[in-house]
């Protein structure tokens, strides 16, 4: 079931954010050990809510707080009658403090708690409270066996705050991480549950802040947002006496042979999404394929540059990248946008030949890179890019001096001043090819209206995921095109073209 995540607080938070709020809200009055007791209760009660007939528990405790939350809450199970047996990773005597309190508890109540060891059974819903936030190293044994044999089980299986394994920062699975049906986070959301391997490995999400004082959260600064009707940029709507030329001349440049589909894909998306008016430059002989597919948009076939010059002066706004290839005629196009000082979106082969270094990047520009683009863009791989997609689309922004948008599952959008913003929104029936020849005409179009770049790139990020997910609750087989009709409802919907 595709989760939805409306209603989560809209802050994301790094491990070291999460553990100085933790530190804070003690030192404000609430203790540590009503804070652990405030979570197992939580996460008791959603599990119940999850898996009411279970009845029976194996909880996998290791020796941090974590463990502490899943010893209270095989405490919790134990009282209510269930079947329950916690299987520690790591010796008891290791747990410190609260951990410690949380341990004795279940202890002197009689729940059953034993070492683990490989192979020991693994009976009814598994809670799994083995490793926290602070992990920062790959995983190591015995807790990697561990792991592996709870994802072995076939069994349910509720992660206490993070599942085992997981980066809180970037979502990167750390050599091996539990694959949860559910996940109870705490606190504050942490980023890496929603980007990377984030959303696969957390299951269905629940948060609950354990009545933390809003006082004291907001002293902490949070690493990135998540974008939501709550703080998505608006485009203003029309007046009544409004023309074509106040929403911009858009400029799509790509299409070379062979391609010729992604250029015209970003004009049409460009068009429906509100540009005053769309022109394509593409090849010749796509030019009556063109116009037979969308006569509205203005079409030019060119051979070079030269035949560009006044057109280019009239442009408010350029996407380039579409369709565009790395021959000269693509190159000699790219070299031309280079000169233009009007806001730019680049896209797909723009990017591959900013990478190789044929050109470089005009101010005022969004770049669009899938990863491995973007790995291309940091020479570095894509495993690279991946592991850390908050520090890639960081280290994009900075690079270039522009607005990056690293598209994948938790699309992240960054600022040069340090703005990071997520979009976790989305169907995995997006995977297909010519998406983001939309995304890229989209968020031109959003520009050409006056949009600022950075505004553009989320509203653009999220229309687009949003019709993803409309188009793909008909399953496989989504075409780019598909998201084009959904798009501009959305955006009505959104941003009402009257008052």
């Amino acid at each position: 079931m595709l989760q939805t995540t409306a209603d989560l607080p809209l802050a994301l938070y790094t491990a070291a954010q999460i553990r100085e709020l933790d530190t804070r809200l003690i030192a404000a009055g609430i203790p540590g050990f009503e804070l652990m007791h405030r979570a197992g209760s939580t996460a008791w009660r959603h599990l119940q809510k999850r898996w009411p007939e279970a009845a029976q528990m194996t909880v996998l405790a290791g020796r941090g707080n974590n463990a502490g939350d899943g010893f209270l809450i095989a405490a919790l199970a134990w009282r209510a009658g269930w079947q329950v047996r916690v299987l520690t990773v790591g010796e008891p005597y290791m747990l410190q403090s609260d951990a410690a309190l949380a341990h004795d508890d279940a202890a002197s109540i009689g729940v059953p708690i034993e070492p683990w060891r490989p192979g020991a059974p693994l009976q009814g819903i598994l809670v799994d409270a083995l490793l926290g936030t602070g992990l920062s190293g790959d995983v190591f044994s015995p807790y990697a066996e561990a792991i592996q044999a709870i994802n072995d089980s076939g069994l349910p299986v509720l992660a206490v705050d993070l599942p085992s394994g997981l980066c809180a920062n970037t979502g990167r699975v750390l050599g091996k991480a539990v694959c949860a049906d559910l996940t109870v986070t705490f606190i504050g959301l942490k980023l890496g549950l929603f980007t990377g391997e984030g959303p696969t490995r957390a299951g269905e999400l629940i948060f609950d802040d354990l009545q933390a004082d809003s006082a004291v959260m907001g002293q902490i600064a949070f690493d990135a947002v998540r974008l939501t009707l709550k703080n998505l940029p608006l485009l203003a709507p029309r007046s009544r006496t409004a023309h074509k030329s106040q929403f911009g001349r858009l400029l799509i440049i790509g299409g070379d042979f062979g391609t010729g589909g992604a250029a015209l894909m970003a004009a049409q998306a460009g068009l429906r999404t509100g540009a005053g008016m769309v022109t394509l430059i593409t090849r010749p002989e796509h030019v009556a394929a063109a116009l037979m597919r969308q006569p509205e948009i203005m079409c030019m076939g060119v051979e070079s540059t030269f035949e560009l010059d006044s057109l280019k002066d009239s442009a408010s706004v350029l996407v380039v990248g579409p369709g565009l290839g790395l021959r000269s005629w693509g190159r000699s196009l790219l070299t031309l946008a280079n000169q233009c000082r009007i806001p730019q979106v680049w896209d797909a082969d723009a990017l591959n030949l900013l990478a190789n270094g044929a050109v470089t990047l005009p101010p005022d520009c969004l770049i669009t890179p899938h990863p491995g683009e973007a790995a291309r863009l940091l020479g570095c791989s894509i495993d690279d890019v991946q592991n850390d997609r908050p520090g890639a689309v960081h280290a994009l922004a900075a690079r270039y001096s522009c607005v990056a948008l690293l598209k994948g599952a938790g699309t992240l959008i960054a600022a040069p001043d340090g703005r990071l913003v997520l979009c976790d929104r989305g169907h995995p029936a997006m995977a297909s090819a010519g998406l983001g020849d939309v995304l890229a005409g989209v968020t031109g179009a959003l520009l050409a209206q006056g949009m600022a770049v950075f505004d553009a790139a989320c509203l653009g990020a999220w229309l687009h995921a949003v019709a993803g997910e409309h188009a793909g609750v008909q399953g496989r087989g989504l075409a780019a095109c598909d998201l084009i009709p959904l798009i501009r409802q959305i955006l009505e919907e959104h941003s009402p073209c009257l008052r």
